[in-house]
């Protein structure tokens, strides 16, 4: 594996020095901070990054204020209330986006978000407890537990939500074949995501940086 030290020498070079480098950072929560976020953050956030999957983000983004108030603000302790029939009204609702699949997807995901509740509190203080070095049993978790939360999308979700985690984008996979790893342009095997794993483990030990800055650093080096 190609030194960490390397690659951020690289992504420096392509935006204009470090300090223009570290100022692209993600944010970063504390544990403390991710544990204390609302469950209806968590599942307004779902909701978001579902619908955003395959589609156009700014007409998500231009609706959002809108989902919110159909959604009456995600509290996942009344989604799971709402019947088939209201659930048919708001999938034909033109304040969002008519995509029933993907409405559906709000009550299975508050579902998610109640089982997990029930056994750690939260679904922040569940996140918060996910050990960084091993971020790809989290999105296995997502994935099987969840709703349309495979991918990029159960990956962007912690993300966005202040989670400590690599996000294994198109440009990611490019600097860590680059950088020596034998896995596919879109890596999808368990083998493959437990040697991103590693190597986001490595670096880490390496830089002393966020899983999430060492993303973003890798995918600048490359794109």
């Amino acid at each position: 594996m190609e030194k960490f030290s390397a690659i951020q020498a690289r992504a420096s070079e392509r935006v204009g020095g470090n300090k223009a480098l570290m100022g692209l950072m993600p944010k970063v929560k504390t544990p403390r901070a991710v544990a204390a976020t609302r469950n209806d953050r968590w599942l307004a956030q779902m909701t978001r990054c579902v619908f955003q999957a395959g589609f156009v983000w700014r007409v998500v983004d231009h609706k959002w204020d809108d989902f919110e108030d159909v959604f009456f603000g995600f509290p996942p302790e009344k989604i799971v209330l709402l019947s088939p029939e209201q659930l048919d009204k708001f999938s034909q609702n033109p304040r969002i986006i008519r995509n029933r699949q993907k409405v559906l997807t709000v009550q299975h995901n508050a579902h998610f978000i109640q089982n997990v509740t029930r056994e750690y509190g939260s679904f922040g203080k569940f996140v918060s407890k996910w050990p960084d070095d091993d971020l790809i049993g989290l999105f296995a978790y997502l994935k099987k537990h969840g709703a349309r939360l495979g991918g990029m999308t159960g990956q962007r979700v912690l993300r966005n939500m202040g989670k400590d985690t690599f996000v294994v984008t198109g440009d990611v996979t490019r600097c860590l074949i680059r950088s020596g790893l034998d896995i596919k342009p879109q890596p999808t095997s368990q083998r493959e995501m437990k040697l991103i794993q590693s190597a986001f483990n490595q670096w880490h030990e390496e830089s002393g940086l966020p899983y999430a800055h060492i993303s973003r650093i890798a995918a600048l080096s490359v794109g």
